[in-house]
């Protein structure tokens, strides 16, 4: 999987044709996320020192390491959910292409730099070329989920794309704006009233949480959660919001297919975070 040389554009489009039956409810789910990979050898390809945001207390918070940006197939097998490596690519930042090291050259090329936003977007687009009449649905956290990777992907894939993601506490919401009444002046109303970032609805909104019973970790268990439509302005477009309550923690996720249930939601970004998890644990 490190290989640096192998034609992994021709494997990967070969992996994805042998896949029985990718969809689930009709959609094509795919998890996105960046994870580190420590190594010792000093020359090996896309190795550079990098922060780990994940990194425990006896841990080294800045280890050598290749930072890999991965895609990967989320499919229910059994009753359990699993995820299949679609594609990946390194990441190296910029400065250490500029100093044109060897773990950034191959076969004696430095390679192009490109933001993990780029990469991301690239593999995306590929498995939705090679899956073309299936919706695509991108599970992920919030540092993916904003307009730098929604805008060139929807761009290029139209109304097929989605993107369901961990909504930032800051991020500030706005209801649907009114319809445009007969003989109004001016511009149409791009944003509704608003209504306060996700952490102050999350207080007005817990009263009204409703149990809701999903599949996690291999069982059905039931979680407290609410959801509804409104204007995100990071996106520019309505999305379905759902704030799931636990004992003393909360959490919010965001959407743009609004189509998606409130357990689906749950269910399909929790498999994400658990992969995403078993990513930075190693």
């Amino acid at each position: 999987m490190a290989s640096s040389t192998l034609p992994w554009s021709g494997l990967w489009k070969t992996v994805w044709g042998l896949i029985p039956s990718p969809e689930t409810d009709g959609r094509i789910l795919v998890a996105l996320d960046d994870s580190i990979s420590t190594k010792v050898g000093k020359k090996i390809f896309g190795c550079e020192t990098v922060f780990d945001h994940a990194a425990k207390s006896n841990q080294c918070k800045y280890p050598w390491a290749q930072n890999i940006v991965s895609v990967g197939l989320l499919k229910q097998i059994k009753g359990r959910w699993a995820c299949l490596f679609l594609d990946f690519r390194f990441y190296l930042p910029l400065k250490t292409i500029q100093a044109k090291k060897e773990t950034a050259t191959i076969r004696g090329e430095v390679i192009p730099f490109q933001t993990k936003m780029t990469q991301a977007g690239t593999m995306l687009i590929g498995i939705a070329e090679h899956y073309s009449s299936c919706p695509i649905l991108a599970v992920t956290d919030s540092w993916f989920g904003n307009n730098g990777l929604w805008k060139p992907v929807y761009n290029a894939i139209g109304n097929r794309f989605n993107i369901l993601s961990r909504l930032r506490c800051n991020n500030v919401l706005y209801d649907r704006p009114e319809k445009r009444k007969k003989g109004q002046r001016g511009r149409n109303k791009k944003y509704g009233q608003r209504l306060g970032s996700a952490t102050e609805m999350a207080k007005t909104v817990q009263k009204e949480a409703k149990s809701y019973t999903v599949n996690l970790y291999g069982k059905q268990r039931a979680v407290r959660a609410y959801g509804c439509v409104v204007m995100l302005k990071t996106l520019k477009r309505p999305v379905q919001v759902v704030w799931v309550f636990r004992r003393t923690q909360w959490i919010a996720l965001f959407s743009t297919d609004l189509n998606l249930s409130v357990t689906q939601m749950i269910e399909y970004w929790w498999k994400q975070a658990r992969h995403a998890t078993s990513q930075h644990s190693g």
